[in-house]
């Protein structure tokens, strides 16, 4: 007898037990990369204007907008108040013997009041998120466009009490459907899709390999949603866990005979809750069916939103979305104990 969700210690609604991290794109999840540049005192800090609009003519800093010309000395007892970037270590004329008089020529930036150069280090990219522009910061004075929603949910605090409660719900809804599918012999995989305008949930699935290969929980939820709006492919009538409802109805209907060809289905604006994430099949089905948000619990060796790839956030794709983890992880990482191996 497998052990029931009533037997887990907390309050059903302990919604303080866990906490929804976003799953970036690489790019906005990635160490800042630095390269290295010349940079020399402004001895003079009256000819501050005049230094950058020469070095811009010069030196133009062609991929780098995001750094600043000029940065207050960091040595509070300097002499001289401003440090200014002269150019990228890679675009010097000579890199051996390196002075201000060889990195100016005498017929273009006057070199009054700039003193000699020293190595400095400045992130290539522009930072992305918080955490990247505070690194990135202390190297060099950076500008930074701030995504405030990702900065929020970097922190944990994206989603209120209340719609923690609701997610919290969702995904024992998941795990009631993987526990449910583990009884009768699959994986103990569950997932349910949500419709978050209306707090309607539209699917409820489970692994349902035993019937087909490709009937991971997200595929078997992805066509009850299409069953929902009178298409779909397949049957699930032999698991009673498995079911759907209509947009427009409040009664869960178990799956009858699939009946005629399969009609077109989308899941644009709805939410996927999923015990553990998502191989690149059923990732690349989400993609297809337009899913708008996708939570999971616990992570998988082979995941495709997160794990060994983040196919959410691939911008050749025609359709990306936003991804959650760590909802009721230690609930759906007990799940996969009750499994010999990971999707």
């Amino acid at each position: 007898m497998e052990p029931q969700m009533k037997r887990w210690k907390g309050s059903e609604f302990d919604t303080d037990s866990w906490v929804a991290y976003p799953v970036l794109s690489d790019e906005q999840s990635q160490d800042v990369e630095l390269v290295e540049a010349f940079a020399a005192p402004i001895v003079n800090k009256k000819e501050t204007s005049r230094l950058v609009r020469e070095l811009n003519g010069l030196y133009p800093l062609d991929g780098l907008q995001h750094i600043k010309r000029v940065r207050a000395c960091k040595e509070k007892d300097s002499p001289h108040p401003l440090e200014v970037l002269v150019c990228l270590v890679s675009d010097a004329p000579d890199r051996k013997a390196v002075s201000i008089d060889s990195l100016l020529p005498s017929d273009g930036v006057g070199r009054d009041g700039l003193g000699e150069p020293f190595v400095v280090k400045v992130p290539a990219r522009p930072p992305l998120t918080r955490p990247q522009f505070e690194l990135a910061s202390k190297q060099w004075p950076t500008s930074f466009h701030e995504d405030k929603q990702v900065t929020v949910a970097l922190r944990g605090e994206l989603f209120s009490p209340p719609q923690k409660a609701a997610m919290h719900m969702y995904m024992m809804s998941a795990i009631a459907a993987a526990r449910a599918g583990k009884e009768m012999g699959m994986e103990a995989v569950g997932a349910v899709v949500v419709n978050p305008a209306t707090q309607t949930i539209i699917a409820v699935g489970h692994d349902c390999r035993g019937d087909h290969p490709l009937h991971h929980a997200v595929t078997v939820c992805v066509d009850l949603v299409a069953r929902s709006q009178g298409g779909g492919c397949y049957s699930f009538d032999r698991y009673p866990a498995c079911r759907f409802t209509s947009p427009t109805s409040d009664t869960f209907q178990n799956v009858p005979d699939a009946e005629g060809s399969s009609q077109p289905y989308i899941c644009t604006g709805y939410d996927l809750y999923v015990t553990r994430e998502p191989c690149v099949m059923c990732a690349m089905a989400l993609v297809h069916s337009r899913i708008g948000r996708v939570f999971y619990g616990t992570a998988s060796a082979d995941g495709a939103l997160g794990t060994k790839f983040k196919i959410h956030s691939q911008k050749d794709l025609n359709h990306r979305f936003e991804v959650y983890k760590g909802v009721l992880s230690k609930q759906c990482e007990g799940l996969n104990k009750l499994d010999n191996h990971i999707l």
